[in-house]
């Protein structure tokens, strides 16, 4: 799977409630060496129900400046949140769904749920 295929998909609940649609993913270098840096592993991806592209880093904690552009794009961020890949259980007909009882997270740089 290719990471630009889920951008843009819409997410539904275990119940089939959407909730917005993929704008972003959280990747962590874990794992051997491969280079010059880990590996990559795809953590999360935040989903958005305002928005449809990427905030451009914008929604994370402390990024203010320029001033106009990041308060538009705070409130473009309204109501986004980050789901945990371990909570996502299918991928079809370009529809993604979370398992009952998913937790969703804040897609700030926190350890707070949303």
């Amino acid at each position: 799977m290719i990471l630009s295929d889920l951008l843009g998909s819409p997410v539904l609940s275990a119940e089939g409630e959407w909730l917005g649609e993929v704008v972003d993913a959280r990747l962590v270098l874990d794992g051997p060496p491969d280079g010059l840096l880990a590996a990559a592993r795809l953590h999360g991806l935040v989903v958005s129900p305002h928005a449809h592209s990427s905030f451009a880093g914008y929604e994370r904690t402390g990024v203010d400046a320029p001033a106009l552009v990041a308060r538009y794009l705070r409130w473009r961020a309204r109501g986004s949140f980050l789901v945990l890949w371990e909570d996502l259980t299918s991928f079809t007909d370009d529809v993604i769904r979370l398992r009952a009882g998913a937790t969703l997270y804040s897609p700030r740089l926190e350890d707070s749920e949303v």
